[in-house]
Parts: C-alpha cells; structure tokens; sequence
C-alpha cells in the first residue's frame, strides 16, 4: 500500500503539478498572454475615458473617474486571480476570464452612448465614474486576475516564485506601454473608438483561441466557449454597423473623424444651408453655405471686439483655430495671422466644409502655452479662443499664461477671449478669478456679455480701454445683429472676493467651476441627440 504523506504543519506547500510539466512553447504563450493582457488594461483605461469624452467631458473628473476605476479593477482583480488559481491551477480558468473580458468589451460598443446618457442624470462627477464602473470595471478586473494565476502556475518551486513575478510584471509593463503608444499615436487619431474597442476584444478572444488550438484541444467545454465569443464579436459587429448607418433626422451628417482631441463632426441641416462643426458634441461653429460665413456670434465679436479696441491690426494671433472663421476674417482685413492650433485634424476639416484657406495664415501645429513661452514676436491683438470639451484649458488661463500674453502684445495691443461663464448667485466663481486673474497683469479689464452664455474678456496694458472704431455689424447675419449689438454695449462686473488669483501651482477652476460646465456639457449632449 502506498500511503500519501501530508505536509507538515510550517512546511512549504508543494508547487503546482502542471509547473515542472510546462512546455517551453505553452510557457512561452503564457508570458505573451501576460504582455497581451497588460496592453489590453491601458489600452482600455485611455480609451474609455475618449468613448465617454462627447457627453461626460474631459473634465479632471472623468479622468479621475477612469483612473479610480482602472485601479479598483486591478486591487480586485489581483486578489481575484489569487483565490482562483488557489483553488485550481487549471490553466483554461484564467482563458476562460480573459474570454469574458473580450466578450464585454464587445459590448461597450453599444452600450457606452446608452449608459452614458442614462447616467447623465446624476452630477458629472459621480455621473462619470458610475459610467466608466459600469462598462470597465468587469472586464478589467477579468484581465487583472491573469498576473496572480500566471505566477503561481509558472512558478516550478516556491524558490522560483520572486523570479516569476519579476518577469511577469516586467513584461506586463512593456506591454502596458505598448498599448498605451499604440492607442496615443495609432488607433485613436486613424480609427473610431468603437472600432478600436471591438480590436481590442477581438485581440483577446484570438488569444483565448491560440491557447486552446494549441493546448486546450482536449478541453469538453471548448465548443461552448467559441459559441460565446462569436456571438460576442457578432454583437459587437452589430454595434458598428448601427453605428455607421446611423441617421439623424434633422441632419445630414457630412464628416466623422476621430482625433487625437475628441470626436469631429460636421452635420448639415436638411432643411436650409446651416452646417455645424462639433468637436465632442460641442458646437464649434455655425455656418451658412449659401452666405460662405459664419452665423455664430461668438466670431463675429472676436475679430470684432479686437477690431475696435485697436488703432490698426497689422499682426493678430489666435490661440485656436477651430475651423478658421476669426483667422480668416482677421487676414481679409489685412491682417498678417499667426494660428497656434493643437489639433492637426481640424485644417483639413476647414478647408473641406468651411472655406478655410491655409495659404493666408502662418498654422502652426502645437499647445498655445508652449508657443506663449518661446515666441518673441509682437502681435497688434491676441485671440484666445481654444475650448477643450465645454471649457478652455485651464493653463492658457493662468497668471503666468496671461505673463506670457502680455509680453507679446505691442503697446496699445489687447488680448480677447471667448469663454463659458456665469454670473449668478455662487456661481461666478470661474469670471470673477478671470478677472482677479487678468487685473493682476493687466492694467484695464473690461467684459462683454451679449446675454448667450459667452463671455469675452479684454485685457490691455492700456491705463484706460475705450474703442478706437465703432463697431461695423454690416457682414453679420440678421437674426445675430442685436445679440452682437447687445455684446459690444453691455459690460458686465464681478464680486472679486468670489474669486482668486489662478495660477500654474493653483488653479482649482475646473473643480469650483464644475456645476456650471456640468450644466453646459448635459446641454451639449442632449441637443446633439436631438438632431
């Protein structure tokens, strides 16, 4: 008789059977799967914050929201895959997990625009966290179980286990970084976000099938598992299909492009010549087809505001092009225009669909801030009109930024900026630290509010800012001209204690301001769903 000896108590517990018994080539494929595994994670983590981008912003809230998500995942996941592999080394346990993983992801697809709106709401910040647990937390925290089950299944001894975590998170992380170049600089400027994520599960469910066809064959339940994932990729087949035949009803949607910053649409009513630029669903420009001009406001009272604050506009400089309208206007009139532009896919956008002509401006491709710090040229007016989501960003607002500004501008030289600003009750908190901000560099401030929602700050090193022409409103479009009319008599006033001085170490803008751009993001959404 042959009697099993137990481990004494204290005593090291056996390794795992199957551990000396690992072929170099499934060894090999289970170290692979690792990297695959850990690209998946960040590849997920960036780009659900950009599928969730057009109706939850780009707020540091939803960053923060993805990034708790992605870290709650991987804190379960880990303890996950270490309670699972306890209870059975088989290695199908863990394949079966990255199955689901890529399954769910197909249904992201789908489900992102639904659960996106349904949770907006609630408040954005709770909104975009509820969002992002309720698409990513299963599949990442699926995927994050692979580290823990790998180690203890390659780990032939307990004296092999140090190696085999250090070489199983070695090659986690490069394949972490992989997937996150990869998605940077690839996928999200060349390729829809729905497209992308349905790769990224295909990716896995390739993976699972190169594990069984060369390992797993004998398995019983395998069938049932390529059952699974092909009705999960024929899910997600069908989500990109309905996607692609999509039709508004009161729109025509003439252009979708995805970029490195947000979503790109242009859409044309179907009723009339009005055409709309959308960068993640806001509204970037309104524009007649018939008329060759824009029917927005807001552009009117750039070049228009900068027009009559200065004596003559030899050199102007906007911060933002967005499909050209003020660069252009501002070169008609004779202008040299410099267009400090971070997104490289909105030039081809403009002179497509909105007359843009690159040939009459100097465009350069980069951050505004970076071109603030390094230029030494003089402009006559400077227009900041860059918009990240439903704010502008919040480091060309700074103390430091405004420096910069200031020393570009000429004597007699103004600054304009279009902004979102409210200035209700508590809720000035973001126009009142502009101007507390703007009044710290420059000598005179003033504020215009045609009664829209914009609002456009000048700043000049002036003692005294007055016009130096009247305004001309001969070019602008009829049903604008007592708005505009309104924007260039109305000036408005801010309690300065209900802001601060905001600068690059402190700028909490987004956090005090965020009811306010919470409001216009929700609007933004819904009137986009509207179409």
């Amino acid at each position: 008789m042959t009697v099993k000896k137990q481990p004494q108590p204290g005593s090291t517990p056996p390794a795992s059977p199957a551990a000396g018994q690992l072929q170099p080539a499934l060894r090999r494929y289970l170290y692979f799967t690792a990297a695959v595994t850990g690209a998946v994670i960040l590849v997920v983590e960036i780009l659900g914050a950009k599928m969730l981008s057009p109706y939850v912003g780009t707020s540091h809230f939803v960053w923060t929201a993805q990034i708790a998500v992605t870290l709650i995942s991987l804190a379960v996941g880990y303890y996950f895959g270490g309670w699972l592999v306890d209870r059975s080394a088989q290695l199908g346990r863990i394949y079966r997990c990255i199955l689901g993983a890529g399954i769910y992801l197909c249904f992201t697809v789908t489900l992102a625009k639904p659960a996106a709106y349904f949770f907006l709401q609630v408040r954005l910040a709770w909104g975009a966290l509820l969002t992002s647990l309720f698409l990513f937390f299963v599949p990442l925290t699926l995927l994050a179980a692979v580290g823990p089950f790998m180690v203890r299944v390659l780990a032939r001894s307990m004296g092999e286990v140090g190696g085999q975590v250090g070489k199983l998170s070695a090659l986690s992380t490069l394949g972490s970084v992989a997937g996150t170049i990869l998605i940077g600089y690839v996928l999200i400027p060349f390729l829809p976000n729905s497209v992308t994520m349905y790769l990224t599960a295909a990716l896995l469910m390739i993976t699972v099938a190169g594990y069984y066809a060369g390992w797993g064959r004998s398995a019983r339940h395998w069938p049932l598992l390529a059952i699974a994932g092909v009705f999960g990729l024929a899910w997600g087949a069908g989500g990109l299909w309905l996607q692609k035949e999509h039709q508004f009803e009161r729109v025509d949607e003439l252009y979708r492009g995805n970029s490195n910053f947000g979503l790109l649409q242009v859409v044309q009513r179907k009723q009339g010549d009005r055409r709309l630029y959308l960068n993640d669903y806001l509204v970037q420009n309104t524009y007649s087809v018939v008329g060759r001009k824009s029917l927005s406001l807001f552009t009117y009272l750039l070049a228009g505001l900068a027009r009559c604050y200065t004596t003559q506009i030899n050199d102007a400089l906007c911060i933002g092009l967005g499909v050209g309208i003020v660069p252009m206007d501002l070169a008609r009139s004779g202008a040299r225009v410099d267009v400090v532009e971070i997104n490289p896919a909105v030039v081809p956008v403009g002179q497509k669909f909105f007359d843009l002509d690159p040939q009459k401006l100097h465009i350069q491709i980069g951050d505004g801030r970076h071109y603030i710090n390094v230029s030494r040229k003089q402009y006559d007016a400077i227009v900041l009109d860059a918009f990240l989501g439903d704010s502008s960003p919040s480091h060309l607002l700074t103390r430091e930024a405004f420096d910069g500004m200031r020393r570009l501008l000429r004597p007699g030289g103004v600054l304009v900026i279009n902004c979102f600003g409210s200035f209700q009750g508590d809720e000035d908190f973001f126009v009142a630290s502009l101007d507390r901000t703007l009044k710290s560099v420059f000598k005179s401030v003033r504020i215009h509010v045609p009664g829209n929602g914009n609002v456009f700050f000048i700043g000049s090193s002036e003692s005294e800012l007055k016009f130096q022409h009247e305004p001309d409103l001969r070019d602008a479009p009829e049903a604008e001209k007592e708005l505009i009319q309104a924007g260039y008599d109305t000036l408005a006033s801010t309690d300065p204690a209900h802001g601060m001085i905001l600068t690059d170490d402190y700028n909490p803008v987004e956090f005090y301001d965020a009811p306010n751009r919470e409001r216009v993001r929700r609007q933004l959404a819904f009137f986009v769903k509207d179409l």
